[in-house]
């Protein structure tokens, strides 16, 4: 593994593409404003994650299970921290990330774990210089996982995901609330929905949209 130089690219962080991809005024929220509160989601997977946050090595039938793997991607100017990295006999990893709640997630919310899941596979290939698979999702709440292909499609929407989240930061500005079926699938579990205020914040855009076409609205 080489050492990592970030100088061409300021990183960001895996979690914000999670993040990103959950909702982009929620990415905005916490890796533009610092902005993070709690509600019982993010506490329950704060339990979730309490042991493999903690780093550590172990080996079992010739696989070596890392915990709490520091990972990274010059290239692409991503930086993180794995859940668990299983690496297989013949040294090709395999990454695990921890999510509380179930396997059976609506597809969109599943996707958004996909991505960060597919994110920590390119930092793995880079830092390795072996190809990633697959790697799996496993649920705590149903003790099993989900395995995920790490495909073209995937990886293409990391490298795209990456350019949007830095774009964002770049500018300063913070996205737009999301809306109609996004935003009933989405806004309710979400611990920043007090600050976010998507209805007052929508209500207000479409208002100052109205008024560009009739001043006098």
């Amino acid at each position: 593994m080489s050492t990592p130089d970030t100088a061409d690219l300021e990183p960001i962080t895996l979690s914000a593409l999670q993040h990103w991809a959950y909702c982009p005024r929620q990415c905005g929220l916490i890796h533009l404003e610092q902005a993070f509160d709690d509600n019982l989601h993010t506490l329950r997977g704060q339990a979730v994650h309490a042991r493999v946050d903690q780093p550590g090595v172990q080996s079992a039938k010739g696989v070596r299970v890392e915990r709490a793997l520091p990972l990274w991607h010059d290239v692409l100017g991503l930086m993180g921290k794995s859940d668990v990295v299983e690496f297989l006999p013949d040294g090709i990893p395999y990454p695990v990330e921890y999510k509380q709640g179930n396997r059976h997630k609506a597809p969109a919310i599943a996707a958004c774990d996909d991505l960060q899941l597919a994110a920590q596979a390119l930092c793995l290939e880079f830092m390795t210089g072996k190809a990633v698979a697959e790697g799996a999702l496993y649920y705590a709440s149903s003790r099993r996982r989900r395995v995920v292909p790490i495909t073209a499609v995937l990886r293409q929407e990391v490298e795209d995901t990456a350019q949007a989240v830095r774009q964002m930061l770049a500018s300063g500005q913070l996205p737009p609330p999301l809306d109609g079926e996004q935003a009933a699938q989405r806004c309710k579990g979400c611990s920043l929905q007090e600050r976010c205020q998507p209805q007052a914040t929508a209500a207000l855009l479409a208002a100052a949209r109205r008024s560009l076409f009739d001043p006098e609205a």
